[in-house]
């Protein structure tokens, strides 16, 4: 087996996490994956993979050639690419991550339209509510909703959601609507909690931030059901705005406190080695950028 081969080998398993499912991807034995993980860390003269029975991790010089690898095949295949001219495919694995909702809504659509088109290109996702790391994790292209800090990612801003307060236009007659942040102790509210306590809602910006923290009578820890729990009337409820589009289109919630909104929080599309990355992550980058700023609620 060549070196660029055994690079392949090397970045299935440590993407898949495991000997047996980088064999499946690659269409080979599990011991002629084992075999070539092997003579590659003999050569190179460092354990590049932590195994145990279970789980495949790596090193951390492995994560550092991970990084090598990735790049070199990349840029291989860019030539190919490059020297095929419009008659190439794009081809290889995907892997992409997102918010759950954000994904489930606006990112597997597209990238369901990026697999018609781009058949010999195979994609996973990781849609979790937590900031990951690309390189530890594998993947090629996440969507961050936050402000950024400074990395060596490069970052495509695609738009913008608002976090509002919203509730059922039917417990809003019952009990009206708040005019100030204060006023939300007089109210039942829906609050977002992943463990402990719930996050205090804050409100403004700059020197005139008010945070409060209102009497909870729901605490869930899925946003979905926070916004099933505001249109089945249970009260107010703070959410990013993309999540309640349609609800407020059909005039199904309604935003309060508008006026006092923190400052708008941007939505990024991420992904490492700028323009050295691989031909499909950036045809894929492309797409995604193009479809995200095309839709009414991110912008």
């Amino acid at each position: 087996m060549d070196r660029l081969e055994t690079m392949r080998v090397f970045v299935a398993v440590a993407e898949e996490e495991g000997f047996a499912p980088a064999a499946r991807r690659l269409a080979m034995s599990p011991p002629a994956v084992t075999r070539a993980v092997s003579a590659l860390e003999e050569r190179i003269g460092t354990r590049l993979l932590h195994r145990t029975t279970r789980i495949v991790r790596l090193t951390e010089a492995g994560a550092r050639f991970l990084a090598d690898c990735k790049r070199i095949l990349g840029e291989i295949e860019e030539a190919e690419v490059s020297a095929a001219g419009s008659h190439a495919d794009l081809r290889g694995q995907l892997a992409v991550t997102a918010p759950v909702m954000f994904g489930r809504m606006f990112v597997a659509p597209v990238l369901f339209d990026f697999l018609s088109r781009h058949p010999r290109v195979s994609a996973r996702t990781l849609l979790v509510d937590r900031v990951v790391d690309l390189l530890d994790e594998g993947l090629d292209v996440a969507v961050r909703i936050a402000h950024l800090p400074d990395s060596s990612l490069s970052a495509v801003r695609v738009g913008a959601v608002r976090r509002v307060v919203c509730a059922s236009p039917g417990y809003l007659a019952a009990r009206g609507a708040p005019r100030t942040p204060a006023d939300l102790a007089r109210f039942d509210t829906i609050a977002f909690s992943l463990a402990g306590s719930p996050v205090e809602w804050s409100f403004g910006s700059g020197t005139t931030v008010e945070r409060v923290d209102p009497p909870w009578q729901l605490v869930v820890n899925t946003v979905d059901v926070g916004i099933a729990a505001a249109l089945a009337g249970r009260g107010l409820v703070r959410v990013l705005s993309y999540q309640i589009g349609a609800e407020l289109r059909e005039g199904q919630l309604e935003i309060v406190l508008s006026d006092v909104e923190p400052p708008p929080v941007p939505i990024h599309v991420v992904y490492p080695e700028g323009r050295r990355a691989a031909a499909r992550v950036r045809a894929f980058v492309d797409f995604l950028v193009e479809r995200l700023r095309s839709e009414p609620w991110l912008g």
